[in-house]
């Protein structure tokens, strides 16, 4: 078995891609629109996001426990990127061991994000 992509419901999808492009680095891959959902893949070979969004689309919860993580080459540098942009770091940076530092932010969803050094 194969994992696919992740899918987010959101409000706007825009917003949402301008995230995923400008704070995560995934490009869009592939955009649908013009029916009753406009859905844009973000992203290219195995990783993955599908946003999507319907008409009269709402807000949803987002489980507390539920992140989705992406690898940086330096943990440090991307907090400064984020700070930067003005993208607030909701938790962390944390260091559980040795060889690993990571921190969280929201996407415009409320989705948590992760940022992940590994060495």
């Amino acid at each position: 078995m194969k994992f696919l992509w992740t899918t987010i419901d959101v409000i706007d999808l825009d917003e949402s891609v301008r995230f995923y492009e400008e704070i995560v680095g995934l490009s869009v891959s592939r955009r649908v629109t013009g029916g009753p959902s406009n859905i844009a893949f973000m992203g290219d070979g195995e990783t993955k996001v599908e946003l999507i969004t319907h008409a009269g689309a709402t807000p949803k919860g987002v489980g507390a426990g539920i992140s989705i993580g992406f690898a940086v080459d330096d943990l440090d540098e991307k907090i400064a990127f984020l700070t930067e942009k003005g993208i607030a770091i909701a938790e962390g940076p944390f260091s559980p061991n040795p060889s690993v530092r990571f921190c969280y932010v929201h996407d415009p969803n409320g989705v948590r994000v992760q940022f992940v050094e590994q060495h």
